[in-house]
């Protein structure tokens, strides 16, 4: 019985993540209506990490907003993902600590 709700569960899961798959193929979406699709997940990653800049450290939103400034310094100058990451914690813990 598990199995079978574990296999319903991940049905009802996927077929809304796939149906886009298929279907966006058949339209055919004004320049527009691309460029505000091709928006979303920029949307969607900002809508997941601004809050966590701001509370990062409890008390302290200062030092989010200095990570997140230098994350997007690093980013612009197009630096690697990785070193971006490393900038804007090693600039929260140094902020954090003064």
């Amino acid at each position: 019985m598990i199995l079978w709700m574990i296999l319903g569960m991940s049905v009802v899961t996927l077929v809304p993540r796939f149906a886009p798959v298929f279907i966006m193929d058949r339209l055919d979406l004004p320049p527009w209506g691309r460029r505000w699709l091709a928006a979303i997940p920029y949307a969607a990653l900002g809508a997941l990490i601004i809050p966590g800049i701001f509370t990062v450290i409890d008390g302290k939103p200062w030092a989010g907003m200095a990570g997140g400034a230098a994350a997007v310094i690093a980013a612009w100058l197009r630096a690697p993902i990785m070193v971006t990451v490393l900038i804007a914690i090693i600039t929260v813990l140094l902020i954090s600590h003064l």
